[in-house]
């Protein structure tokens, strides 16, 4: 499916000034903050996102409108370890969301969804990646 949105909510945000970051952005443009229905995980160093069908949870990041969206994914799954030949055994998983900007807003975008188990994380109950970094 074609889409030219991402919805970025950990280390690919601009502020994680890392060297996927700085890729992202020079090869988007940045849209606007934006949240989507889900929680969100300390994983490791990086965190991770899953959909959820509670209506209170949101996990707040930015939208990208990526400038070559085939070419600039391509490089983002192999950063996130997204085979799309074998998602099942992927650490993230490539889906179109629903997202919605600050203005309220919807588009649609792909994101990076956490594709193992939950059980054993920590939630970041912000939903906010960068809120969570800046208290360390």
């Amino acid at each position: 499916m074609s889409c030219q949105y991402l919805f970025v909510y950990g280390t690919l945000q601009k502020e994680a000034n890392n060297e996927m970051s700085i890729y992202l952005n020079k090869n988007s443009d940045i849209v606007g903050r934006a949240s989507f229905q889900g929680k969100l995980y300390n994983v490791t160093w990086f965190p991770g996102a899953v959909l959820s069908n509670n209506k209170t949870d949101f996990v707040y990041g930015t939208i990208f409108k990526m400038n070559h969206s085939e070419s600039v994914l391509d490089v983002l799954d192999g950063y996130e370890d997204f085979d799309a030949n074998n998602p099942e055994f992927s650490l993230f998983k490539r889906e179109i969301i629903t997202a919605t900007l600050q203005d309220g807003s919807k588009l649609k975008a792909w994101i990076y969804l956490y594709n193992q188990p939950i059980n054993k994380l920590k939630e970041i109950s912000s939903g906010d990646y960068l809120k969570e970094i800046k208290k360390k």
